[in-house]
């Protein structure tokens, strides 16, 4: 499937919905790098550390923004993932990585941290995790409203069929570090 880009769409003008596709090519740009190097000289980490994926939230500049600024001030602190979906030799998250969240420049803006990942029936996932998703009214069926019919499109795409009970990766993370003008 390759790396993981958030994309938000517009349901209209009032709302947006954050779902999951997949993005190529998102890399360790020079910017990334030295925010990266910088992140983990303060931290005493391993130099050899690197971060377990890369990605902005949103497909257009915007979006992205206003996206990475719901991690920075703290509303949005969990996503969800068909865990199905994955390819056997992509990145899963795991409590404990690191990842940087981009702008709408691909500009680093954030590093988060993975602190939990729970597997968990689609059916079952609560208010609790779609509270944490920070988007929408964050009630339980605007978060069901609104993942159905993307998690519908991608197992259509991937030749498979979604029910309410397929597995979901439930990720909740917290910002490690942030760029401050952003809040």
């Amino acid at each position: 499937m390759g790396k993981f880009l958030f994309l938000v769409k517009w349901l209209n003008s009032a709302k947006l919905t954050t779902t999951l596709r997949m993005e190529e090519g998102m890399s360790m740009t020079p910017e990334v790098s030295q925010y990266w190097q910088h992140f983990i000289e303060q931290q005493q980490l391993p130099p050899d550390l690197q971060p377990a994926e890369i990605y902005s939230f949103g497909n257009t500049e915007q979006m992205a923004n206003e996206l990475a600024r719901l991690v920075i001030i703290g509303q949005k602190t969990a996503t969800t993932s068909a865990i199905e979906l994955y390819e056997p030799d992509e990145h899963v998250p795991q409590v404990g990585d690191y990842n940087v969240i981009l702008d709408g420049r691909d500009r680093p803006v954030a590093i988060t941290k993975t602190i939990m990942c729970t597997i968990v029936k689609y059916n079952q996932v609560d208010a609790e995790h779609a509270f944490l998703e920070g988007e929408g009214d964050r009630t339980l069926a605007y978060w069901r409203s609104v993942h159905e019919p993307f998690f519908k499109a991608e197992y259509a795409e991937a030749g498979q069929v979604f029910t309410p009970t397929i597995a979901c990766l439930c990720e909740r993370f917290e910002v490690v570090t942030e760029r401050r003008e952003l809040r």
